[in-house]
This record gives C-alpha cells, sequence and structure tokens, in this order.
C-alpha cells in the first residue's frame, strides 16, 4: 500500500472541491482516484489510509471512469467507507468489500403532523416510548421471527412482504423507498443457514454502532418547492431511522470475501489488497453474491419498515391514534449497496459503500410525486448535531454515478472518542443541550461523541457546491435512541 506522503505528492484540485490522484500514479491503477473535498476536509481525510484505500480500488478490473470518494469518507474493509466505484458488465468485478459487512445500511425519514411546539412537554415521553419498542443493540431481537418460506418471502420482496402479508406499513411506505424497498435478482437459496438463523429474529431491531432511532425538528427549510413535496415543513417534527441488515448481512458479506478470495487465482485476479475480493460479475461467484446482497438488501429495507412501525405505535400511544395515521414516510435510502445501472452508455454495477444514492428531477426511479424535484438525500450527523434532506441534481450523474454522500464520516476512531469522554459524561452533555438520550450501553455512546464526526455542514456545502444534490432542510436533535 502507498504511503500517505507518496499519495498527497500525486494529488492536485482538478476543479473547485474536486481532486484527483492520476491513474500514472501507480501502475496498477487502472483508472483515476477522484475524491470531493474543501481543503480542510481532505487534511482530515489525509490523517487515514482512506485515499490509499482509494487508488487500490482504482485498479479492480473492469472499473470505468474514476474510484471516487466522498467528502465524507474515511477508512474500511477493503474499499473506504464514502467510496463509490462503477465496474461494467459483464466481466468486471463485484466486490463484498465495496459493499460492506451492513448490507444496505440505510436511512428512513418518518414525517409527523405536528410542531415541536405542539409535542411540548411530551417529547421525553415518546423518545422514552420509542426506546421500549424498538430493541437496540448488538444481537438484540425483536418481537418478529420469521423462519423458512416466510423469512424467503421478506429476502425476496423486501419492506412489501411485511406491508402485504403482515399489515406492518402500508403500500405508501413501499412506494416511498428506494427501489420501492425491495432490490431484484433476490436468490434465498445463496444465504447460508448460519446467515439466516442470525437475522430470523432481528426484523425491527436497530443494532449497535452508529445505529439510531432519532427526533427531530425541521429547523430550516433551504428549499421551499422541494420541502413541500416531501412534506416539510419549518418546525415541524420528524423522526430518522438508521439501521441495516444486522446480522444476516454481515454474515452474507463473510461467506463471499471467504468464497471469492479462494477463487482469486481461478480468475487470474492480483490485487493489492486482499480486503477487495472480487470476482467477476458474469462467474458463478460474482452472480451468486449478487444474489445473496440482494437478499440482504431485502431484509434490511424490511428492518425498517419494521422499526418504522413500531415508533408509529409509540407515537399512537403518546400522542394518540391522529398523530399514529399522519405520520407519513418520507423515503428510504440504502447506504450499502451494489447496483446494477446504466450510466454514459453503459451498463455497470454501482458499488455505494456508504453513499447514498442521489438522482436528479425527471428520473424514472424517483417516486412520481417526487419525480419533478428530484429524489429526497438524507445526510445524518451526529446525536449533537444536524441531519440534512437534500434532493439530487444533474451533477451526481456526470460525476458520481448517480451518488452523493452518506453522512458526516468519521474523524476519529471509536477507541480514540472513548478515550476523550465517557459515555456519562456525554450523556450530561447532550442533555445539557436539551436532547433526550436513551442509549443501551455507555460505551457505545461514547463511542458515538460528535467530536468524532467529521462537520456535517462542511461535507454537505461540498457536496452543494458540486452538484451532486441540494439542501432543502436541516433537521435539529431532540432525542436520540441507540444502541
Amino acid at each position: 500500500m502507498a504511503s500517505a506522503t507518496a499519495t498527497s505528492s500525486w494529488i492536485r484540485e482538478v476543479e473547485p472541491d474536486v481532486w484527483e490522484i492520476p491513474a500514472s500514479a501507480r501502475e496498477d491503477m487502472r483508472v483515476p482516484a477522484r475524491l470531493f473535498a474543501d481543503r480542510e476536509l481532505l487534511d482530515a481525510i489525509s490523517g487515514d489510509q482512506s485515499l490509499e484505500q482509494l487508488q487500490n480500488v482504482a485498479t479492480l478490473p473492469g472499473v470505468v471512469g474514476a474510484a471516487l470518494a466522498m467528502p465524507d469518507v474515511h477508512q474500511g474493509y477493503g474499499f473506504p467507507v464514502g467510496g463509490v466505484a462503477a465496474t461494467e458488465l459483464p466481466d468486471g468485478v463485484i466486490s463484498p468489500g465495496g459493499v460492506g459487512y451492513d448490507i444496505n445500511c440505510g436511512v428512513r425519514l418518518l414525517a409527523l403532523p405536528l410542531s415541536a411546539e405542539e409535542l411540548g412537554e411530551r417529547r421525553e415521553a415518546l423518545v422514552h416510548e420509542i426506546s421500549r419498542r424498538v430493541p437496540a443493540g448488538a444481537g438484540r431481537e425483536g418481537q418478529l421471527e420469521l423462519r423458512d418460506v416466510e423469512l424467503d418471502r421478506v429476502l425476496v420482496e423486501g419492506a412489501r412482504a411485511l406491508a402485504e402479508r403482515h399489515g406492518i406499513g402500508t403500500a405508501e411506505d413501499v412506494e416511498r423507498a428506494e427501489s420501492n424497498g425491495c432490490l431484484p435478482g433476490a436468490e434465498p437459496e445463496r444465504v447460508s443457514e448460519r446467515a439466516r438463523r442470525r437475522g430470523a429474529g432481528q426484523l425491527g431491531t436497530m443494532g449497535s454502532g452508529n445505529h439510531f432511532v432519532e427526533l427531530q425538528v425541521v429547523e430550516r427549510v433551504h428549499d421551499m418547492r422541494a420541502a413541500r413535496a416531501f412534506g416539510l415543513e419549518e418546525g415541524q417534527v420528524t423522526v430518522l431511522i438508521h439501521s441495516g441488515s444486522r446480522g444476516l448481512g454481515h454474515q452474507v458479506c463473510t461467506d463471499y470475501v471467504r468464497e471469492m478470495d479462494a477463487a482469486l487465482a481461478r480468475h487470474g485476479i492480483e490485487l493489492p489488497d486482499r480486503q477487495l475480493a472480487c470476482a467477476p460479475l458474469s462467474s458463478p461467484e460474482g452472480r451468486a453474491y449478487l444474489g445473496a446482497m440482494a437478499c440482504a438488501a431485502n431484509f434490511a429495507f424490511a428492518n425498517r419498515q419494521a422499526i418504522a412501525h413500531r415508533v408509529r405505535e409509540a407515537v399512537r400511544a403518546t400522542l394518540g391514534p391522529e398523530a399514529a395515521e399522519g405520520t407519513r414516510q418520507v423515503y428510504d435510502v440504502a447506504h450499502n449497496v451494489a447496483k446494477l445501472e446504466t450510466h454514459g452508455g453503459r451498463e455497470v454495477c454501482v458499488h455505494r459503500k456508504g453513499a447514498t444514492r442521489a438522482f436528479p428531477a425527471g428520473s424514472g426511479e424517483i417516486p412520481a410525486e417526487y419525480r419533478e424535484v428530484g429524489q429526497p438525500v438524507f445526510i445524518p450527523g451526529s446525536m449533537g448535531t444536524a441531519s440534512f434532506v437534500l434532493v439530487g441534481r444533474p451533477g451526481s450523474m456526470e460525476r458520481s454515478f448517480g451518488s452523493a454522500c452518506h453522512g458526516a464520516g468519521r474523524r476519529m476512531s471509536r477507541a480514540g472518542a472513548r478515550k476523550r469522554v465517557s459515555g456519562k459524561e456525554l450523556r450530561r452533555e447532550l442533555e445539557g443541550a436539551g436532547i433526550v438520550i436513551r442509549s443501551a450501553s455507555a460505551r457505545g455512546l461514547a463511542e458515538e461523541a460528535p467530536f468524532a464526526y467529521k462537520d456535517v455542514d462542511r461535507v454537505v456545502e461540498v457536496v452543494e457546491r458540486t452538484d451532486l444534490a441540494a439542501r432543502v432542510a436541516r433537521l435539529r436533535p431532540l432525542g436520540v435512541v441507540k444502541g
């Protein structure tokens, strides 16, 4: 792996907020490595191995255009988190490390039919009720345990399986989700028995790490037209849900990293990092992983659907049936997936790891009611900072295979965060700022301290200046439930 000094000697700003390491920087690079960032973010990003990992991604067979990094990028497994890469069909590769272990970790936004002022002193009771109804923490299981045929239906149909067969969520929820809450091509037989066992009881659960359910208020509207289309207005209460495919997705990644690593020599693939283990999309290993990954992604869509259902139950118990019935889904976006799409006349597999699809107005992939303004994009901050609703812009199709960033991005390790603050201290600080906290783990709370993340306002400004997505609304936290 190249040193940070070697990388910094090659990187150049090719236009405002766009940096590039040319393919000539290394003999094995097939395309440039490109980063969206301002100078301050570049300095933060240069502190870990993410740019070296991005150069490694640029060596993958079949990669086209450039290996891309969003302004929230940080070091990950194989691919950096915040990395985007497209490989051309049929013989370009697919890499589980380019999707990640938490397949379809994503975000769903709910809008409540009341203002923060109307919520008033019931805020703490609502956060508490959400924490009671949504199991949080590593290994936690929920109330809905599906096995065999019923689990297969979720793996194939995603969110729709819960809405139609179990009354969990609505048809409108399904319509207001990326890919209608279901990736095509799912093949349950490609999912190992161990993965199925790990996921069977975890629908409707949050997990640990940076997963959360956050009660928020729309602090400011930046784009009135898009906000009206999304059903958002200043002062309104919202709930942001961040979770993924839990143990099932983790096991799918584990299984296929191992399988592809063993097949590298047979496919004649040499890699600078074994964590990039991959296989041609047309190969048996590549096709099998696509089928299993789609299952895990569909499980994650269903998981967020079940969590949203529990949130509505909490709203009903705390605020009454009218508030629950009026709690509508704005949208649901995936972070960690690989999708077959057409860009520049090429059929490609777009790996988005810690990146969000950001299609502009007019795309047939967007729900009809949003098509005139563009796809909603959600950028969570951290517990003590703002989150953003954005809308996809035409520049994303020209520059980033229809992608934008997915959050603020870590700038400090979890261990580093724990050294700086205890969970107890952080809880006091956040509650002193008026944010209600419910967390299953003091250690996990400390790991997600706001100072461990980059400045989300700065990240979003870069995304906007480079025309990947534009701000619609700024959301401020009122309460957080974490694992």
